[in-house]
């Protein structure tokens, strides 16, 4: 029974076009970490278990780690975003807006083409798990960074 299973489980894996009919399971920690690039990010960020849909799925995602005072740019999703806070304590702000603190618990919602910034507060950093479509194959329009200035309003 042992040698079945092996052979059934091989021939599952080697063949591709099983994959797009089978239940992935991608363990955590078995991707690595990546820090996000400089051109998009001010300070200390980290990206974790980033994931994207196949196929006709067009969710993609990634937990996303702030050390306090760290922050994306300012930036759009072409079909919105989503933002689960899981740690920490966070701020994000739309343009000409107030910015706003997150918390643990808080679901954060920006609709497509709003120009908005999030990252950690000043005193505490803050993890979030992002999620967002893509539309012709693009998730994000990266913009110019966020002053201090207007990070400290």
């Amino acid at each position: 029974m042992k040698t079945t299973l092996v052979t059934v489980t091989a021939f599952l894996f080697a063949m591709p076009a099983f994959a797009n009919s089978q239940v992935v399971v991608t363990r955590a920690g078995s991707q690595p970490s990546a820090a996000g690039p400089a051109e998009n990010f001010t300070g200390a960020v980290r990206v974790d278990d980033r994931f994207k849909g196949s196929g006709g799925a067009r969710i993609s995602g990634a937990t996303v780690t702030f050390e306090p005072g760290a922050r994306t740019a300012w930036h759009t999703h072409p079909l919105g975003q989503t933002l689960i806070v899981t740690a920490g304590i966070g701020l994000v702000q739309h343009e000409d807006g107030p910015v706003q603190e997150i918390r643990p618990g808080d679901t954060v919602w920006i609709p497509a083409g709003v120009k908005h910034w999030h990252g950690a507060s000043a005193a505490v950093g803050m993890s979030h798990i992002a999620f967002s479509e893509a539309l012709d194959g693009k998730t994000v329009e990266w913009m110019e960074k966020v002053s201090d200035e207007q990070y400290g309003r």
